[in-house]
C-alpha cells in the first residue's frame, strides 16, 4: 500500500535526524499528586517563519532560565507547562518528557481526569459486572450448573474504586518516573506564558514557560429542570456510584454514554427506557449497523423513543415522573446522559490571544496551536472528537509541533468510535450516509455473525460488519472508506478496519490477508473477498 510504504520512510528519516537529548531534570519536587484533565471554530494561521523560528517552539533542552528582569523571581521556568492532568494533560506530559522536555502539569483533583476517574474506566468496569453476571446466568447452557446468580453491588463498586485507584496511583508513578513535575491546584495562564497556580497542596505559584499546554478537560452537560441530586437524577459521575441498581430508569440521552448505561443497567435487572431528540440513536454509526443495536435492545426489554422532546419531571415518593413529548414516565431514576461541556469557565486567558467559542471550546488550528502564541490546546476543551485516544494524539501533536516536527496533524473523519454495549459497536470512517451525502458512489457489504464459529462458541452470534468502499470505475469496490460493526468482541477487532481506512487500502488489498481461524476476525475478511465478487462463505 503506497501510504503505508510512505508512511514508514517518513518515520525512518524522523528518527534517523532526530538528535539525542539529555535526561530532563525537574526544578522542584513532585507536589501531591491531583485531577481533570468533548472542540473548532475559525482556524488560527500558522505562525509565520520556519519551523525553528515559530514562536513558543523549543530548539533546545532544559534551557537556562531567563534573566530576573523577564521573570519573577518566584517564578519557576520549564519548556512546557500543561494545566490539567487528564488524557490530554498527562500524554502531552509523558510524550513530552520522553522526548527530554522539562515539563510542569498542573492537576486540581484527581490525576486521570474523567476518563480514568469517572469516565472510561468506571464504566467500562461495570459493564463488565453486568456482563459477568448475564455469563453466569447463562452457565446452565454449557453445563455449568450454578444456580441463579445474584448481584452484590457494594463488592462490584470495590472492585471498580480498586481498578481505579489503582491505575491512577501507576500513573503517578509514571509521571514520578519520566522526572514530570505534577502541582497541585488550579492552573490559570496569563499574558507573557506565565500560568499561577493556586487553591491546591502545592500552594501559590507563578510559573513561566517556552510553550503552554491547556488540557482542562471537561464537565456533564445538565438539562433545564433537571437538578442533579445523585439519588434521583444523575449524571454519568453518580452514575459510578449510585448505591443501588434501580429498578426502572429513563436515559435522556441515546448516544454511546447512554446506550452504555442503559446496557449496563438492563442487564443487572433494570427496565429502561431511553429518551433521544434525534430521529436515531447513536449517530455517527452507519443505520444498519445501528439496527442491530436497537433489535438487541428491544428484544431485552429496553424501550427506544426517538423524536422525543423532554419537558422536566415531578418527583414522586421515592422516584419521579419524567414528562416527555406531553405524557408521562415514572422511573425510579432519571440518567442525564446528553454529552459533556468543556471545563474553559476559568482559565485565566486575559491579556493573551487564545480565543474560546460561544460554546465554550478553545480555537485551535490543525496542529492544537491557540490564536497566542506558544499556546496549545488539547482534549474535550477542543471540538474535535471527545475521546481519551484522541486526547492522546492530540498531547502528543502538540509536543511535536512545539519541537518543530511539523506533526501531520489528525483526520478526525478517520478516528476509530467504539461502544461497549451489550452487543459492542465499533467504527472508523464513513457510514453509506455520509459517504453518499459527500457525493461519492459506493459498494456495501454485510457479513453477519451468526455463521462464525467463534461467536457461537461464546454464545454471542448477534451482528454484522459493514464494509463501505468506494466504486471503482468498473463497477467493482475500491478504496475502503468506512468499516462499522456490531458484535461480540468489536471493539477490539476494529484494528484493522483503522489501519485500512487510514492507509486507504483497497478491498482487493485487505482480502488477499489471512485472517485465523476460528476467530470472530474472519467476519471481516468474509465481508472483504465477498466484496471482490468471489465470497467464501458467505
Amino acid at each position: 500500500m503506497r501510504r503505508l510504504r510512505s508512511l514508514i520512510a517518513r518515520v525512518v528519516r524522523r528518527r534517523a535526524h532526530r538528535p539525542t537529548v539529555p535526561e530532563a531534570t525537574t526544578l522542584s519536587a513532585a507536589a501531591a499528586p491531583g485531577d481533570p484533565g468533548a472542540r473548532v471554530g475559525a482556524p488560527v494561521p500558522p505562525d509565520p517563519g520556519s519551523p525553528a523560528e515559530a514562536p513558543g517552539r523549543v530548539d533546545r533542552v532544559n534551557p537556562q532560565p531567563a534573566p530576573l528582569s523577564e521573570v519573577v523571581t518566584t517564578a519557576e521556568h520549564y519548556d512546557v507547562v500543561v494545566i490539567g492532568g487528564g488524557p490530554g494533560g498527562y500524554a502531552t506530559a509523558l510524550y513530552g518528557a520522553s522526548a527530554g522536555l522539562n515539563i510542569a502539569m498542573i492537576e486540581k483533583g484527581k490525576l486521570g481526569g474523567t476518563c480514568l476517574n469517572v469516565g472510561c474506566i468506571p464504566a467500562k468496569e461495570l459493564l463488565e459486572t453486568a456482563a459477568t453476571y448475564l455469563h453466569v446466568s447463562e452457565a446452565a447452557e454449557f453445563g455449568v450448573n450454578v444456580g441463579e446468580p445474584s448481584l452484590d453491588w457494594s463488592t462490584s463498586l470495590a472492585r471498580k474504586d480498586k481498578i481505579v485507584d489503582g491505575l491512577v496511583s501507576g500513573l503517578g508513578s509514571l509521571l514520578k518516573g519520566r522526572k514530570v513535575t505534577v502541582l497541585d491546584g488550579h492552573g490559570r495562564l496569563h499574558a507573557g506564558k506565565k500560568v499561577t497556580v493556586s487553591g491546591g497542596s502545592s500552594g501559590d505559584l507563578e510559573l513561566s514557560a517556552d510553550a503552554v499546554v491547556l488540557a482542562p478537560g471537561s464537565l456533564p452537560r445538565t438539562l433545564p429542570g433537571f437538578d442533579v441530586d445523585g439519588r434521583v437524577v444523575m449524571t454519568s459521575d453518580e452514575v459510578l456510584s449510585m448505591p443501588e441498581v434501580p429498578k426502572t430508569a429513563a436515559v435522556i440521552g441515546g448516544g454511546v454514554v447512554g446506550c452504555e448505561f442503559a446496557s449496563m443497567m438492563s442487564d443487572l435487572g433494570t427496565k429502561v427506557t431511553i429518551l433521544e431528540a434525534l430521529p436515531k440513536i447513536l449517530p455517527g454509526l452507519d443505520k444498519d449497523v445501528t439496527r442491530v443495536i436497537e433489535q438487541s435492545f428491544k428484544k431485552r426489554g429496553i424501550e427506544i423513543r426517538t423524536d422525543v422532546k423532554v419537558e422536566g419531571h415531578e418527583p414522586s415518593g421515592s422516584g419521579t415522573s419524567v414528562k416527555v413529548s406531553g405524557e408521562s414516565l415514572d422511573v425510579d431514576v432519571v440518567v442525564v446522559s446528553v454529552g459533556r461541556r468543556p471545563n474553559t469557565d476559568d482559565l485565566g486567558l486575559d491579556g493573551t490571544g487564545v480565543v474560546v467559542s460561544d460554546r465554550g471550546f478553545i480555537e485551535v488550528d490543525g496542529t492544537c496551536r491557540t490564536g497566542e502564541d506558544g499556546v496549545w490546546a488539547v482534549g474535550d476543551c477542543i471540538a474535535t472528537p471527545a475521546l481519551a485516544h484522541i486526547a492522546f494524539m492530540e498531547g502528543v501533536t502538540a509536543v511535536q509541533d512545539v519541537l518543530g516536527e511539523d506533526p501531520p496533524g489528525i483526520d478526525y473523519g478517520k478516528v476509530p468510535w467504539c461502544v461497549y454495549t451489550r452487543p459492542e459497536a465499533a467504527f472508523t470512517g464513513m457510514s453509506e450516509e455520509q459517504a453518499k451525502e459527500a457525493g461519492l458512489e459506493v459498494v456495501t457489504q454485510k457479513s453477519r455473525f451468526n455463521h462464525n464459529g467463534r461467536a457461537m462458541i461464546v454464545n454471542q452470534p448477534e451482528g454484522m460488519v459493514k464494509i463501505v468502499a468506494e466504486k471503482d470505475a468498473d463497477g467493482g469496490a475500491g478504496r475502503i472508506l468506512g468499516v462499522h460493526m456490531a458484535g461480540p468482541w468489536v471493539t477490539e477487532q476494529l484494528g484493522q478496519g483503522y489501519l485500512a481506512v487510514n492507509w486507504e487500502a483497497t478491498v482487493d488489498d485487505m482480502a488477499s490477508l489471512i485472517q485465523p481461524h476460528p476467530t470472530m476476525t474472519e467476519v471481516l475478511g468474509e465481508a472483504m473477498i465477498s466484496l471482490t465478487g468471489r465470497p467464501l462463505h458467505g
